[in-house]
């Protein structure tokens, strides 16, 4: 078993709902961190709800450079970034290995934008990943990954869990994560979806990072990755009962994953 999960809910600020949602998936113990879209509606919000005592100092920045409207200027004219409206519209292969000294200054100038969004709103990220995984493309990892290791905070590796990924990705992944731990901390040692859970055993060691995109399930949680109807709360229970659930708070506190319809322990 691994020596420790974090269950990291993406998408915190995407709106009012999935806000109400992720703070039901803390206060249940299902999840032990969240990342927030700094250029979406529900974020304001997200940022109040970031002081409450279970979500303090576990909620990180989901850098978007994917959906919505950016918060910085020079992105907008960016055509491998966004439409001719100034939307977000990625036009950008996953396999991508360079990008012109624009781009990159566009990018770099965005993600300052949305890390000081998020500081002049009170919520301090305590990681970084990124909405669709856009950090995942290399030379914008490489951007996120030295941005992270000047504010001192981690970056979510490339998932490298899962009975989907060919030798080819493997092979990439490898080399993308091993850069990325050159750059700045890692969040975690692994990286996987509910539904990778679902379908093999957790690794036997090093820390687990799992991927989470709450849904309503009549009273539980289901997830995104996972098939209509199956609860997320009890594929980590499945998988990973017993296994102190972190996040990335100051004081250490830790959440150990509990039965559903338990109520899980107070944080020590």
């Amino acid at each position: 078993m691994p020596r420790q999960v974090i269950v990291n809910a993406d998408d915190f600020g995407l709106s009012h709902s999935e806000n109400d949602l992720i703070l039901r998936a803390f206060e249940a113990g299902v999840i032990s961190s969240a990342t927030a879209m700094a250029n979406m509606p529900g974020f304001d919000q997200a940022c109040e709800l970031s002081r409450h005592p279970l979500l303090e100092g576990r909620v990180g920045l989901h850098f978007n450079l994917s959906y919505g409207p950016p918060l910085s200027q020079a992105i907008r004219s960016r055509k491998r970034f966004c439409n001719a409206a100034g939307e977000f519209d990625l036009n950008l292969s996953r396999y991508c290995l360079r990008l012109g000294s624009r781009d990159l200054a566009a990018v770099e100038e965005e993600l300052q934008a949305q890390w000081q969004h998020c500081l002049d709103r009170g919520l301090r990220p305590s990681h970084l990943d990124s909405h669709q995984h856009v950090h995942n493309i290399w030379p914008v990892g490489e951007l996120v990954a030295r941005f992270a290791a000047r504010h001192g905070v981690p970056v979510r590796l490339a998932r490298n869990l899962g009975a989907n990924l060919s030798v080819p990705k493997r092979i990439f992944k490898t080399l993308f994560n091993h850069r990325l731990r050159r750059l700045c901390g890692a969040t975690a040692d692994y990286v996987c979806t509910p539904a990778d859970l679902d379908h093999a055993a957790p690794p036997g060691h090093g820390s687990l990072e799992v991927i989470v995109h709450p849904l309503e399930l009549d009273g539980d949680f289901g997830d995104a990755s996972l098939l209509p109807g199956n609860s997320l709360t009890q594929v980590l229970h499945q998988r990973l009962a017993g296994v102190p659930k972190v996040g990335y708070g100051e004081n250490g506190r830790r959440f150990v994953l509990v039965d559903v319809g338990v109520t899980p322990p107070e944080p020590s």
